[in-house]
């Protein structure tokens, strides 16, 4: 008798067990829907940011006035950045704002947080935190004029000084080439802490409890406790914190323009103010949108440094 070739028998699938071919198409059903869920977003964004964002970089190759015919500048808008002694402190002066509205905000904050939370029993704390968080919903117009008459020669500050006996530290802190930079900086931080107050309550709330009774059994006091529990559980909240006030330093033109127009000589001149400055102050707008658009660059490329700080979540 023959031998007979052994061919293998398929196993029968289970009654009811989806083919791998209907699963991929329905992920991609799945996957195309949702590109039209957010084609809506995509299409505002289109409009209102990236066309806008293209021609402001296609101005910024031209000198233009605004009115006339435009003339071909190639890079000489950007070169101009980087000669322009008055556009290089801009950006300098934005640094050291950076300096005034995220590091002295941040670390002020910190302690005031570690110091409420611990203090979360006592009466007033919440009138307090609400009180730090004031300045954020007070328009900056409005926060930039009740400064500016702090600041004045006759003003709250120069008033207390004298008072005290420290006339002669008293000056227009506003008019003073030393002082003016530092005092705008001052109120940066005045509105920025509040905001980072808010993120660190809201982050200390969501550290485990454990955590800290662990650390009291091992006899940890409040100074080690805030710096091996609470900080350490707030880095993800300190990532926001920086990135959102480093943008508001470096974006920062209606509180210089209304409190120092960029004086005295330009020693609150910022990239913003200089964008608008030259676009509808002195007619160089290939000008504003050159120096825009490395504003632009530089936000970007210091968002994405601080965001490869933020802690990766653990992975189960």
């Amino acid at each position: 008798m023959a031998a007979t070739a052994h061919r293998p028998t398929a196993r029968k699938r289970p009654a009811g067990a989806p083919t791998r071919e209907p699963v991929r198409r329905r992920g991609r059903v799945i996957q195309w829907k949702g590109y039209l869920y957010a084609l809506p977003a995509l299409i505002v964004l289109t409009v209102f940011l990236l066309v806008p964002l293209g021609q402001l970089v296609q101005i910024s190759l031209f000198h233009w006035d605004g009115i006339s015919v435009s003339t071909w500048a190639g890079f000489d808008n950007y070169t101009e950045i980087a000669r322009d002694p008055r556009l290089r402190a801009g950006f300098l002066h934005s640094f050291v704002l950076i300096l005034f509205f995220s590091v002295i905000p941040i670390a002020l904050a910190l302690v005031l947080a570690a110091v409420t939370t611990r203090a979360g029993r006592l009466r007033g704390v919440s009138v307090f935190r609400a009180m730090i968080f004031l300045p954020q919903v007070v328009a900056m117009v409005v926060t930039a004029t009740a400064w500016t008459a702090i600041y004045a020669p006759d003003g709250v500050l120069n008033t207390a000084l004298r008072a005290i006996g420290l006339e002669a530290v008293a000056r227009p802190w506003l008019g003073d080439f030393s002082t003016a930079l530092p005092a705008v900086g001052l109120i940066g931080t005045w509105l920025e802490i509040g905001l980072c107050l808010v993120l660190f309550i809201a982050g200390i709330g969501q550290i485990p409890a454990e955590l800290y009774e662990a650390a009291k059994l091992d006899g940890a006091g409040p100074v080690r406790e805030f710096l091996a529990v609470t900080l350490p559980g707030l880095r993800g909240q300190i990532t926001v914190a920086l990135t959102l006030t480093v943008i508001a330093a470096l974006r920062t033109f209606d509180l210089v323009y209304v409190a120092t127009h960029g004086g005295p000589g330009n020693a609150t001149s910022l990239p913003a103010y200089e964008v608008y400055n030259r676009a509808f102050g002195t007619g160089q707008v290939g000008s504003a949108c050159a120096i825009a658009v490395t504003l632009t660059v530089v936000i970007l490329l210091l968002t994405f440094l601080i965001t490869k700080v933020q802690p990766q979540e653990d992975e189960t």
